[in-house]
């Protein structure tokens, strides 16, 4: 349909999804996601990012229908064109076979250029099914098909360069990471300070003063309670743990190895869906969630509210500088996080996101949540708890995380040069992604204009797509009368070989 006039272009015609398309049925074909192979004879397909999720040895789930067809992901909104034998991914596929009016490669394009309601995670085959779609005739749409992939084939060879770049700038950040958490950074900055005070004498006076808060409480319980403190009750205290330096790398002069735990008190959050008794005092905050914590910065476009125990919330309340840490479910969230630069007021943390609240300012957040966004994601894959899909980590392993710790001057410096480099990474990356963003919009627009009649011009000797319908619904409704009479024919042949072949009567003897 034309954008201007609002009419079809010569030739066309709308149809609904249901008179040139087929939804195909793959029951007993699917493979759960549990069963892939890295490496099979068949391979699976399903509604991910690639093409092929993986690979089976069964050759009786694959799909045995007429090919090509295209395979849609209910809740990824994928459209994937599929001439090759496969195998049915469990999870959100679905399976449309091409009327013979169409050009399978041109309406796969076509529901590329769809436009879905943005609804998360959910399902959206109901609307392509509720979709009409505009039908060229048969010859444009080759027409159409070549023209669009030669078109696209110089833009796909853009946004692969750019998404190459994209790759070496993430690579380029973690290895500026890399050299900030092992001192390679500030090497030169050191030759030039041989004086200042090492990290270990830090690391005692972080000690002491972790002793002195918990010393602290423990009072404060005591008098609340309305009781003396008992006789060597010191002695309880609980040690930090130990950073384990087994497999860590040696580091520069004046710095030393450090856990979490001996720099920072580390809590869990609010468990959702609490139950409160009418004597329990309770408000409703704002609270920050895994999906609020991202690798190297927060997301808070989209904050949720929660009820929470005041006592709760009291201890919870989020400060600026505490470090934040993703408890882990997707292996992309294991460990991730940033900090809190106290932009929402009255702010709590879920229970799967962890709070490191440091005991002293002289140790810099960010240098911690830059360790735990570098090295720290594949220490936490060593060290935490994995499953096929799923990994995550617990309050033991988060204590026991390896920190390397630099005197205080040098974590000045180190902040300073880290930030100094990533500002220009950070350009460099929403400058790329900008242009990936206009490049889908001229694949939107481009696949606009095929299928609204404006990249090929139509040619009148074409036979109409209505036409092509009529003689498309002649052919099967020739067919189906043939089978009709092969059906009829058979059934008369049938019943005069039963009468041929009839015993006759005994005769009846008097």
């Amino acid at each position: 349909m034309s954008e201007k006039t609002g009419k079809m272009p010569t030739g066309w015609c709308l149809v609904s999804f249901s008179e040139t398309c087929e939804p195909v049925s793959d029951e007993g074909l699917k493979i759960p996601q549990k069963s892939y192979l890295k490496h099979g004879r068949y391979p699976i397909v399903d509604q991910g990012e690639c093409c092929i999720g993986g690979y089976t040895e069964d050759a009786g789930k694959l799909f045995r229908g007429k090919l090509p067809v295209i395979v849609f992901g209910d809740h990824t909104r994928r459209f994937k064109y599929i001439d090759f034998p496969f195998a049915v991914g469990a999870d959100g596929v679905k399976l449309i076979a091409p009327d013979d009016c169409w050009n399978a490669k041109c309406l796969w394009l076509f529901f590329q250029a769809l436009k879905f309601e943005d609804r998360g995670y959910s399902r959206h085959f109901q609307f392509v099914r509720d979709a009409l779609l505009p039908l060229p005739p048969l010859r444009e749409q080759e027409c159409i098909r070549e023209k669009v992939e030669e078109i696209l084939s110089d833009l796909d060879a853009g946004v692969a360069a750019l998404e190459r770049v994209q790759a070496k700038l993430k690579h380029f950040r973690a290895a500026v990471l890399k050299a900030a958490v092992e001192g390679a950074l500030t090497a030169e900055w050191r030759t030039k300070h041989p004086d200042i005070e090492p990290a270990s004498a830090l690391l005692t006076r972080i000690l002491a003063e972790r002793r002195r808060r918990w010393e602290k409480a423990q009072l404060q319980k005591f008098k609340e309670a309305g009781k003396e403190p008992p006789k060597n009750w010191k002695a309880k205290y609980p040690e930090p743990v130990e950073p384990d330096t087994t497999n860590l790398p040696p580091l520069p002069k004046g710095c030393c190895w450090a856990s979490l735990d001996q720099l920072a008190e580390i809590v869990g959050g609010v468990t959702k869906g609490q139950k409160f008794t009418p004597k329990d005092e309770t408000r409703v905050v704002p609270y920050l969630r895994v999906a609020n914590v991202q690798r190297g910065y927060l997301d808070l476009s989209h904050m949720k509210e929660i009820r929470a125990l005041v006592s709760d919330i009291e201890s919870l309340r989020l400060q600026p500088g505490d470090v934040l840490f993703n408890e882990g479910g997707d292996r992309d969230k294991l460990g991730r996080g940033w900090i809190w630069e106290g932009q929402i007021p009255d702010c709590i943390h879920q229970n799967h996101v962890f709070r490191a609240r440091l005991f002293l300012r002289e140790v810099k957040p960010k240098l911690i949540s830059w360790c735990g966004n570098s090295y720290g994601q594949r220490w936490f894959m060593r060290t935490g708890k994995q499953s096929v899909n799923l990994a995550s980590i617990n309050m033991t392993v988060l204590r026991s995380f390896p920190v390397p710790l630099a005197p205080a001057a040098e974590q000045e410096e180190i902040v300073e040069l880290v930030e100094d480099q990533l500002s220009v990474i950070d350009h460099l990356e929403a400058d790329i992604e900008t242009k990936l963003k206009s490049a889908q919009a001229l694949r939107q627009s481009i696949l606009r204009h095929a299928f609204t009649g404006q990249l090929v011009p139509q040619n009148p000797k074409d036979e109409p797509a209505a036409e092509l319908l009529k003689r498309i619904a002649a052919q099967r409704a020739e067919i189906a009368r043939q089978a009709q009479a092969g059906k009829e024919g058979a059934r008369r042949a049938e019943k005069a070989r039963r009468v041929k072949i009839k015993p006759s009567p005994k005769k009846i003897r008097h």
